[in-house]
């Protein structure tokens, strides 16, 4: 079974309403995405796979666990990242779902670059292949949704030109890439970009 959508921290969840709004570009590049299949579900196993982000003044909006099925997606499938701590691998969290198992990971590049407003994790096989090691590359030892993945991409930002490409490969996620931009546009376009 694919190792995928398994929460690997600590989470503090207030089942809640949002106390944020939920912007328009977040569901429609969410769902973009979904059409392109690159955030969806594995249907054999009922495993959901890829997430998006924003970086907000309150913590980070980001898709809830296993929401990839849905379609089109609806404010009520986000959560609130209040905060978070990498030492203690834990994140609090608000909302009517609980926040992707890619958290972390999201908030990593937040930290990395306050530049960085919008990230989205997809996958493609295709790309993965052809992309590993071209492009920046994590571990295939490190494990999606840890701190340890966290550390890999501050580690990626201080050692290759990821700052500049905007675009990596999780090595040890199969399948699993990231975007990231100063909005929804620059990260989702560079997705685009590479598809074409």
């Amino acid at each position: 079974m694919k190792d995928e959508g398994v929460i690997k921290f600590n989470i503090y969840w207030q089942d809640e309403n949002l106390p944020v709004e939920v912007p328009q570009d977040l569901l429609r590049w969410r769902d973009r995405m979904h059409e392109l299949k690159l955030i969806g579900e594995y249907t054999g196993i009922k495993i959901g796979y890829g997430n998006i982000s924003v970086k907000l003044n309150r913590g980070m909006l980001i898709s809830g666990t296993q929401t990839g099925n849905i379609y089109p997606i609806r404010p009520e499938q986000f959560s609130l990242v209040t905060s978070y701590d990498m030492k203690s691998n834990t994140v609090d969290c608000t909302g009517r779902v609980k926040a992707s198992a890619e958290s972390l990971t999201h908030a990593a590049f937040y930290e990395a670059d306050e530049q960085v407003h919008a990230v989205i994790h997809i996958h493609n096989k295709t790309l993965w292949d052809r992309y590993i090691d071209v492009l920046p590359t994590s571990g295939r030892s490190v494990t999606y949704g840890t701190a340890d993945m966290a550390e890999e991409i501050k580690r990626l930002f201080r050692e290759t030109d990821l700052s500049d490409r905007k675009l990596m490969v999780m090595g040890g996620h199969d399948e699993g890439l990231i975007a990231f931009g100063k909005d929804l546009d620059e990260a989702g376009t560079i997705l685009l970009d590479l598809l074409a």
